[in-house]
């Protein structure tokens, strides 16, 4: 409704637990900003190989994701910003790099409901980033093997080893949502891209 998109933080108070407010009165949440600048959502974190990081998210109603330099000590905004395809409709954001380029796989905006990835690729974190299809293959591509991405963990000790990770969503018995791992692969052009496993072992990286 119109009255929920002008309520601030403050007319917001009485919907929070007492926990909730002691715990931005007493700094478990270091920094809030309800009242003004763009949302964050459906957001991760990325640190690059010389410590720079960066958070990553959903703004301007999903409508467009926006990465943000972070402070050397990772608690603040260096006010460093750029907004990767706009009105492009993506959330649940992932990265990594791979052999001097960065990839992402994002999501698009169906709710609960998987829908087909988004592979984007940049020669930089705060550069260009371009959208080149679908990363997954096989049966139930177009869903996202029935998930959505959530974060992207690099195999420590291996060699451009990168876990794909993604959320199984269960709407009618939420606390049932499940969670799919799969490997990243790489084809012989080098572009990423994920296949439906069963079962796997970080052998599949030798």
């Amino acid at each position: 409704t119109e009255e929920q998109k002008t309520k601030t933080f403050s007319d917001t108070l009485e919907d929070w637990s007492e926990e909730w407010i002691l715990a931005v009165d007493d700094g478990l949440f270091v920094q809030r900003d309800f009242e003004k600048g763009q949302m964050a959502r459906d957001m991760t974190l990325y640190v690059d190989e010389d410590g720079t990081a960066y958070h990553i998210h959903a703004s301007e109603e999903n409508l467009t994701l926006h990465i943000s330099e972070l402070t050397d000590d990772y608690l603040g905004f260096t006010g460093k910003y750029i907004l990767v395809q706009p009105t492009g409709h993506n959330e649940a954001p992932s990265i990594f790099k791979h052999n001097g380029k960065y990839y992402m796989i994002t999501s698009g905006c169906t709710g609960w409901a998987p829908n087909a990835a988004r592979l984007l690729v940049s020669d930089s974190v705060m550069g260009d980033w371009e959208y080149i299809g679908n990363p997954c293959i096989g049966k139930d591509k177009d869903l996202t093997f029935h998930s959505q991405s959530t974060f992207i963990i690099p195999v420590k000790g291996k060699k451009d080893a990168f876990i794909f990770m993604a959320d199984r969503w269960n709407p009618q018995d939420a606390i049932d949502g499940r969670y799919i791992w799969l490997p990243i692969q790489f084809n012989e052009n080098d572009q990423p891209y994920l296949e439906w496993m069963d079962e796997w072992d970080l052998s599949v990286f030798n």
